[in-house]
């Protein structure tokens, strides 16, 4: 693929971009400084790096943009590099992969506007201005990623994260390893990973999601005969998986809209803070709350998160 500029908001905030895929302190499958950014992924197969440029300005390639547009924009430069030939559907998840670990999949502008007079999120919006979802690079990522970090502390879910991608992705001619797809993953075993301080839920629910995925069962592409609402429902059914694991993989995988994160303690603890109470809202207030705000809840989760650390 040749490489690209996808233009930045105005309002673009780099540094949480930049934080989310920093998470990892051994950064095997991500390499992040103030002006680069390079991820690795398993597309078809093929290992990929994406080395992003950030940002730049006047590029010369531009996608989605004018003639006319302003020569002052801040624009990401993109680079696909594939040990290998991708095929058509392997070049359009890159691009996909792309837009995803940029955050730019959902606008936060219908959000601000909807919360523009509200008592709850007004004041919180305007503190967070230019707030974005940053996604996984697929969809597979951020399910297993669910999968992975549920119910335990964030530095072991890392690495955990960290043993899954060494034992089932693999090392792209520069060095970066690529985050696994669901056929390099299902070709573990369950021993394999709780040799490695899997539980063996975890260890199955992930190779279960792993396999329905390579072998076609469980299809995660969104298309016009497999909505969102079939692929949460086919998820749903995967034994191991329930609804906050559903809604993490929509809101990072997909970028979709109205996921409804009520079971999240941590937008359940930032909810207590907004709400001024001495305690957590429980589940069912959480949810019903939230429902005030579809179809934007992603957004009012992303907010609630933001809040617990707030920007210097």
């Amino acid at each position: 693929m040749k490489p690209y500029a996808l233009e930045l908001p105005a309002d673009y905030r780099l540094d949480d971009v930049l934080a989310f895929h920093r998470r990892d302190a051994e950064s095997i499958a991500e390499e992040v400084s103030a002006e680069r950014l390079r991820k690795g992924v398993l597309l078809d197969g093929v290992p990929v790096v994406l080395d992003i440029a950030l940002p730049v300005t006047d590029a010369p390639a531009r996608v989605g943009t004018s003639a006319h547009a302003d020569h002052a924009a801040a624009y990401a430069n993109i680079a696909i590099h594939a040990d290998g030939t991708l095929s058509a559907a392997g070049r359009e998840q890159a691009g996909d992969a792309a837009l995803n670990i940029l955050g730019l999949r959902i606008d936060p502008a219908p959000f601000y506007a909807f919360v523009k007079k509200d008592k709850l999120f007004a004041a919180l919006a305007r503190r967070q201005p230019g707030l974005r979802i940053v996604q996984s690079a697929t969809v597979f990522e951020a399910l297993t990623w669910a999968i992975i970090g549920q119910q335990i502390n964030l530095s072991f879910a890392i690495a955990l994260r960290r043993t899954f991608i060494l034992q089932a992705g693999r090392q792209h001619s520069s060095g970066l390893w690529c985050y696994p797809d669901a056929s390099s993953a299902a070709a573990l075993s369950v021993d394999d990973l709780t040799s490695r301080k899997f539980s063996r839920a975890k260890a199955e629910t992930l190779l279960r999601l792993a396999t329905l995925v390579a072998d076609g069962t469980l299809r995660l592409d969104l298309t016009d005969d497999n909505s969102i609402e079939q692929i949460s429902a086919a998820l749903l059914a995967v034994k191991g998986i329930g609804p906050w694991t559903v809604n993490y993989g929509l809101l990072r995988g997909y970028g979709y809209a109205d996921c409804s994160l009520h079971g999240d303690v941590a937008v359940r603890a930032a909810l207590q803070t907004l709400l001024g109470e001495e305690v957590k809202p429980d589940i069912r207030r959480t949810e019903e709350i939230l429902a005030r705000y579809s179809p934007h809840r992603t957004m009012a989760a992303a907010h609630l998160w933001a809040s617990l650390h707030p920007r210097d």
